[in-house]
């Protein structure tokens, strides 16, 4: 298959792409809503549904994630429909999120995501280690004497 683009001719509507294409929609979408921003403001917003969080109430929720980030995040949700942005006409604006119906649909996959990575990490964790470990050893075999 090749990469489907809106409105591309001699594509049948609903006709699946190719994802492993760099130009697929599919793909690019995947590309957004697979961060880590993105799903931990999609968590943060489900558990508020269908009430509304302010940009600071995210960042204060979210450990670690910048003004910057939050804001692109929030930005390229919106855009794509997951995300509701209502803004108060205060000085200075208040500026409220909640999710879309579809970004409350998106919520079901990125838990299940998350559930997956919290019952692996302990296999994950002794891999990395083996592999550390071996990587430790092969390098200490491989130098020269001297």
């Amino acid at each position: 298959m090749t990469a489907s683009r809106p409105g591309e001719p001699g594509r049948r509507p609903g006709e699946r792409g190719d994802v492993l294409n760099p130009l697929c929609p599919t793909r690019q979408l995947l590309d957004r809503i697979g961060t880590k921003w993105t799903s931990m403001v999609v968590k943060v917003l489900a558990e508020e549904a269908p009430d509304e969080l302010r940009f600071a109430e995210l960042r204060r929720r979210i450990s670690g994630i910048s003004p910057k980030m939050l804001s692109v995040t929030l930005q390229s949700l919106v855009r794509d429909g997951l995300v509701a942005r209502r803004v108060e006409p205060t000085v200075p604006p208040a500026v409220h999120y909640r999710l879309t119906e579809l970004g409350l649909s998106l919520e079901g996959p990125l838990s299940a995501l998350r559930d997956w990575a919290e019952t692996h990490m302990p296999e994950i964790d002794r891999s990395n280690q083996l592999a550390d470990g071996s990587a430790g050893g092969t390098e200490q075999q491989h130098r020269s004497p001297g």
